[in-house]
């Protein structure tokens, strides 16, 4: 039987913490709802799960998500792990100790017995520990988790060999190349970082070459550059992305702070804004394996990358198409309903294109060079 208490001062508060009994134990979590939430309409659930020795007070404020949740609308859940024989909080990611999957199910009904909850965007990301975390949600929760992130995180090796989705999940690795905590080329228990997402472009059935982005070097005193890398037409419009971290330590890439001794905190972008831009593409219903879509067919998008013009090949019927920019700002875009369907975006970057087909989505990104 499980019993649920909370320490709950009203649904005006925008940060409180609430306990919930799990499993025999007590487990704690904080919720934020940023002032602009309404009721009356269903906002995505965000999770961000510390690392190992951290808890959720300082995941909050490290990997923190508040600002763009204030002007995006969604909610963020910062839970606790469980203590380890040493006294340290942890995540169940390598399949021993607390039931941590069933845990945060049991979070997304509670929650959303008390806000109105997007059942179709909801999301998981983590540092370290809560990278494996988020991770092995993919794995074992993929029913109500639409896409994760991992910072700093891998995967177990004992946990790839297990690892069954039932249906393609949107993975997001960023991870430095200088980690000394979990390091970029893996160990005999988690994988290198290059095989997670290996693994999950193959899980996906994305495109095995990535397109490869090498992002501005604004902070030339970070010690660090990085490279985008983005594996795209998955399974239902599914996708992986890479940010690696070139002399990135085991950090969150524009964190409010620097943490000593774990390595070169990247300045050139900021975690939190790239996962919410990842996560912000996709939707639980749209993720299901194309071929448990009676009829649906893929799309062909090209010249890719372009100067500006693009044309889709698609045989179905195409009711609309959509494209965002890395923000999640929608984008106007002339759209010719010819046999090749074409269309023109003016300014150079990464976008999202989704295509709509008689109640079906295609998601691809396209990139204007």
């Amino acid at each position: 039987m499980i019993v649920i208490s909370c320490i709950y001062d009203g649904l005006t508060q925008t940060n409180t913490t609430h306990t919930i009994q799990h499993n025999g134990l007590t487990r704690e979590y904080k919720v934020y709802v940023p002032a602009i939430y309404n009721a009356n309409n269903a906002v995505p659930l965000v999770f961000n799960l510390h690392g190992y020795t951290s808890n959720f007070t300082e995941q909050e404020a490290y990997g923190n998500f508040r600002p763009i949740a204030d002007t995006a609308n969604f909610i963020i859940v910062h839970p606790n792990g469980t203590l380890d024989g040493s006294g340290n909080r942890y995540w169940n990611a390598f399949g021993f100790g607390a039931d941590d999957v069933g845990f945060i199910s049991l979070l997304i009904d509670h929650l959303s017995g008390l806000y109105t909850i997007d059942q179709n965007r909801i999301y998981s990301t983590g540092m370290s520990n809560g990278g494996f975390m988020s991770v092995e949600l993919a794995c074992a929760l993929s029913n109500r988790i639409a896409a994760v992130a991992s910072v700093t995180g891998s995967m177990g090796v004992n946990r790839i060999a297990v690892c069954n989705p039932s249906k393609p999940t949107p993975v997001m690795q960023i991870n430095g190349t200088s980690d000394a905590t979990v390091t970029y080329n893996g160990t005999v228990q988690y994988a290198s970082i290059e095989s997670v997402v290996d693994f999950w472009v193959d899980k996906n059935n994305c495109n095995p070459t990535p397109t490869v982005i090498n992002v501005p070097n604004t902070n030339t005193t970070d010690g660090s550059t990085v490279e985008h890398y983005i594996y795209t037409n998955g399974e239902a419009g599914s996708s992986v992305e890479l940010y690696k971290v070139i002399g990135g330590g085991h950090t969150w890439p524009g964190a409010p702070i620097d943490i000593p001794f774990s390595g070169n905190t990247n300045r050139d972008i900021n975690a939190s804004k790239e996962i919410w831009r990842f996560f912000s593409q996709y939707r639980l219903n749209e993720l299901v394996a194309v071929n448990d879509i009676t009829g649906l067919k893929k799309a062909t998008i090209y010249p890719n990358p372009s100067p500006g013009q693009f044309t889709i090949e698609y045989e179905g019927k195409i009711d609309e198409i959509k494209v965002f920019d890395m923000t999640g700002r929608s984008i106007f875009i002339d759209f010719e309903s010819v046999v090749n369907h074409s269309f023109t975006i003016r300014e150079t970057g990464v976008y999202f294109l989704q295509i709509s087909s008689e109640g079906n989505y295609i998601n691809s990104k396209i990139v204007v060079e």
